[in-house]
């Protein structure tokens, strides 16, 4: 192997992980979400966790999402497992769907410790753009499988807006 080998092969790696971590960057952006843990997110005492990095009041965590659009109505779901339905606070303002909901932690036993704690818990507000307007009052909502899937009818059907804008 020979050094020009070593170098094409490095700049091969480099060239894939600085893509991927772009595309992580890039996707994660609007999914990653800030949990505030009050009194209700039932959270450990901080002498029961042997987590190093866990911050009772401090938690992170990506809200995955999805949208989709066709000729009638936007689908959007959000991957919250862990909740319960009732948890749940769903407005549109305008041209964004905002979720805002509350994530309790769950006791196993009174008995044991916590080893690793990297769940997040708390109340958190996520908030997904919507590419068209909707008409929110016809808005339809449902949770399963730690799923929310919000659909919402589009206020003018159609094919999806395509602008095309000249550069000057």
């Amino acid at each position: 192997m020979t050094m020009k080998d070593l170098r094409e092969g490095f700049d091969s790696l480099w060239d894939s992980l600085s893509e991927g971590w772009s595309r992580l960057r890039d996707s994660a952006r609007g999914a990653l979400t800030r949990f505030r843990a009050g009194d209700e997110a039932h959270l450990p005492d901080r002498s029961r966790v042997d987590d190093a990095s866990f911050i009772a009041s401090h938690g992170w965590a990506l809200i995955g999402g999805d949208v989709f659009e066709d000729e009638r109505r936007l689908v959007v779901r959000l991957e919250v497992p862990g909740m319960d339905k009732k948890d749940f606070d769903i407005e549109v303002r305008d041209d964004v769907l905002v979720v805002r909901g509350e994530k309790r932690f769950e006791q196993e036993s009174s008995d044991g410790r916590w080893r690793v704690l990297q769940c997040a818990y708390g109340s958190f507000e996520r908030t997904v753009p919507l590419p068209v307007p909707v008409k929110a009052d016809q808005a339809q909502a449902r949770y399963r499988d730690g799923v929310l899937r919000i659909e919402l009818p589009k206020a003018r059907p159609g094919a999806a807006r395509r602008i095309q804008l000249k550069v000057s």
